[in-house]
Parts: C-alpha cells; sequence; structure tokens
C-alpha cells in the first residue's frame, strides 16, 4: 500500500518557478518581442496628457483675471457716471465712504448749529453737511454743488429750510419758519378791503391765511421728500436746538425778494367777472 505522505503536495522550488523579467527602455531596444512603435507611443501620449492638466489651469486663471479685472472697470464707470473706469473719483458715492458705513453702525448724529457749521465743505478732510427741517443729510456726493464756490454752497453747514420756501438764501439761513406765510398773503389796502362786510373780511382773511399756511407747509414738504428719498444723498442725524426755539430768538422780517411779491388782494366780484 502506497504511503499516503507520498501523495501530499510539495512546496514548489523556487529555483524551478520561471523570472518575468522587466525591460528599461534600453532592454527593450532590440528585445526580441517588443514593438518600440508602440512603447514611444505609450510615452508621447503620457507627455501630452501631463501637459494638457496643466494647461487648463492656468487658462482658468488668466480667464478669471480678466473677467474681475473687466467687471471691475464697468462698475467703476457706472458707480462714477462715466468719471472713470479705475474707481479713481474724486467724489464717491455715500456708501463707498467709511463716514457712511460708520454712521450706520452707530446710529444718528445730533449735531448743534455750532457743530454742524463745521461741515460746510470749507474743511476738504470732512464730509458736507446739510440740514432741513430738523434733519440733517450728506451732501458730499455733489461736492461741486454744496462745497465752496458752489451755487448751493448756501445751504452747507445749516439748517436753512426758510430759505429752501423763500429763495433768499443769503439771507434766510434758518429753520425758523414764523412768518414765511406773508408771502402768500395779499397786502391790506383800505380802499379795497372796505368794499367787503365785516363778516365777509373775517371770513376772507381766515381763507387766505389756511392757504397761505398749506402753500408754505407744500413748499418746505417737497424738499424734505427730496432729500429723504434721494439715493445720493444719505441720512445723518438731526440737529440739537435749545429748549424754547425758536421762540428764543427774534422774530425775523420776510426778505425782500419774497415780500416784492406779494399782491394786493381783489375787490369783491372781480373774480366773477
Amino acid at each position: 500500500m502506497a504511503d499516503p505522505a507520498a501523495y501530499r503536495r510539495r512546496k514548489p522550488d523556487p529555483a524551478l518557478e520561471p523570472r518575468v523579467t522587466e525591460l528599461s527602455d534600453s532592454d527593450s531596444e532590440g528585445a526580441p518581442g517588443v514593438d518600440l512603435s508602440q512603447t514611444k507611443t505609450r510615452r508621447t501620449r503620457s507627455k501630452i496628457e501631463d501637459e494638457d492638466n496643466r494647461s487648463p489651469i492656468l487658462v482658468d486663471i488668466l480667464r478669471v483675471i480678466t473677467f474681475l479685472f473687466l467687471a471691475s472697470s464697468g462698475l467703476s464707470y457706472l458707480i462714477s457716471g462715466g468719471e472713470t473706469f479705475f474707481w479713481g473719483m474724486k467724489n464717491p458715492p455715500s456708501y463707498l465712504r467709511a463716514s457712511w458705513w460708520k454712521s450706520k453702525i452707530s446710529g444718528p448724529l445730533y449735531l448743534t448749529p455750532a457743530e454742524l457749521a463745521l461741515y460746510d465743505g470749507t474743511d476738504e478732510s470732512k464730509p458736507i453737511y446739510l440740514a432741513i427741517n430738523g434733519t440733517i443729510y450728506d451732501v458730499s456726493a455733489n461736492r461741486r454743488t454744496y462745497g465752496p464756490g458752489g451755487s448751493y454752497h448756501w445751504f452747507a453747514g445749516c439748517d436753512a429750510a426758510r430759505a429752501y420756501v423763500t429763495g433768499c438764501f443769503a439771507e434766510d439761513r434758518t429753520a425758523d419758519m414764523r412768518g414765511v406765510e406773508e408771502m402768500y398773503l395779499p397786502i391790506d389796502d383800505p380802499a379795497i378791503d372796505k368794499h367787503f362786510t365785516k363778516e365777509e373780511f373775517v371770513a376772507l382773511r381766515k381763507k387766505e391765511m389756511e392757504d397761505a399756511l398749506k402753500k408754505v407747509h407744500d413748499g418746505l414738504e417737497h424738499w424734505v421728500k427730496f432729500f429723504k428719498n434721494s439715493k445720493k444723498y444719505s441720512f445723518v442725524g438731526y440737529v440739537k436746538r435749545p429748549k424754547g426755539w425758536p421762540g428764543t430768538e427774534p422774530r425775523r422780517k420776510l426778505c425782500d425778494d419774497a415780500a416784492k411779491n406779494r399782491k394786493r388782494r381783489e375787490p369783491p366780484g372781480k373774480e366773477a367777472k
């Protein structure tokens, strides 16, 4: 009977195993069975793929840089109103100034008339403020108009609400509106007024006062809404007034330019003709 151990699988002898040797590029030349054209083709294809992988990255970077440059130039042109392509604005809009963002974070400013006067544009390092009916706005975006030498420099550094209605820029640089309604009231003339009965005259004067006050209100409200709704001028804060103002100041006389436009009252029945 055969020995079972004889049937056990013997461990192969490494010396008898076939060996596979990798050929280098130099060895492959002249080696039997090796296609040199295929080897070179694979090598060339690998180099091309490596170069292709690097090229798109450089191209993409150049595209991004070009896009950002063109976008920045176009945005600068739009925001500056055609002044510049490269953000070199003399009077940048409010949202591009640090003072605008500071006011948004810190809240409204409260300035006295004396403090407000420091922002009239004579100091170029400071913004230009004006106030109307107690509310302060930053008008630095239009420094050419509100700064020194500008046509509306009268309004800078103060609350000239009265001047917006009367048109007397130099004389009425104040927010005191007392007596402004007189510019819309007819001039009393005894020769004409005698044609009204006492009751008619009282009712007429009451109606004239109501109409005059409404015209003053509407005239001032127009400019209040103009600055409030402006996208060019930003809100800053409020003017601090002393207690009892404007009663603490003498009542102003109606300026000459506003007074000269007053007309005499029409006699009764004339309008009906």
